[in-house]
């Protein structure tokens, strides 16, 4: 069976969670860095966006299907649950962080200072002020998630966890975001504790502007 390979940038957070599913199920990939609307990714992905993934015949984008694929083709600890219960849990979870907080966190927030340090500027004090109360209340959601089992699908590593791993590690790099992370007492352990992965090592972007292209 040939290597998958995964076309997109290391940067890219939505990205990141399919390498950090490669590395959770012991798959050997290949990474095709490129550039977001590369000719690479617009012979899979009709817009352009990463991540897209080429495994013989099989082409497809879109992260979560990319995931899933992944999971259900090669053998491995199961990222995304069979059960009823789990599976529509993981569900769950990936719909949130992928339909609210990443707009919040990356599309919104991050984005901001991403827009400032390119076009050599201050951030705007406006639109930071402005997010951080959806900000908070996103973090207060996720912190309460993880209280109990330390996961936030039952007591298992899921693909809802990969999902959300890589953009608190860009929640972090910006003030606001590490301190709500920080004073989230169970996230905060969550993220720490996750962390020490080595699909989350193994997979850790060099420093840059994050891109969260799906």
């Amino acid at each position: 069976m040939p290597k998958p390979e995964v076309i997109g940038s290391s940067r890219s957070t939505y990205t990141r969670a399919v390498l950090m599913v490669c590395e959770e199920k012991g798959i050997e990939y290949t990474l095709t860095e490129t550039a977001i609307f590369a000719p690479e990714l617009l012979k899979v992905h009709p817009l352009g966006k990463m991540p897209a993934l080429r495994h013989g015949d099989v082409c497809l984008f879109e992260s979560k299907a990319i995931a899933t694929y992944l999971d259900r083709v090669f053998e491995g600890p199961e990222m995304f649950p069979s059960e009823p219960i789990p599976a529509s849990l993981t569900e769950q979870w990936v719909s949130f962080v992928n339909t609210v907080v990443d707009r919040t966190f990356i599309r919104t927030y991050l984005y901001e200072y991403i827009a400032a340090r390119r076009g050599n500027r201050e951030p705007d004090r406006n639109v930071i002020e402005q997010v951080l109360p959806d900000l908070h209340r996103q973090i207060t959601i996720l912190d309460a998630a993880v209280k109990t089992t330390g996961f936030l699908v039952a007591d298992r590593f899921t693909f809802a966890d990969i999902n959300l791993m890589p953009i608190l590690h860009r929640l972090a790099q910006a003030p606001e975001g590490n301190d709500a992370l920080a004073r989230a007492d169970h996230l905060s352990k969550y993220y720490e504790q996750h962390a020490q992965r080595d699909s989350f090592q193994r997979t850790r972007p060099p420093e840059g502007p994050p891109s969260r292209a799906k």
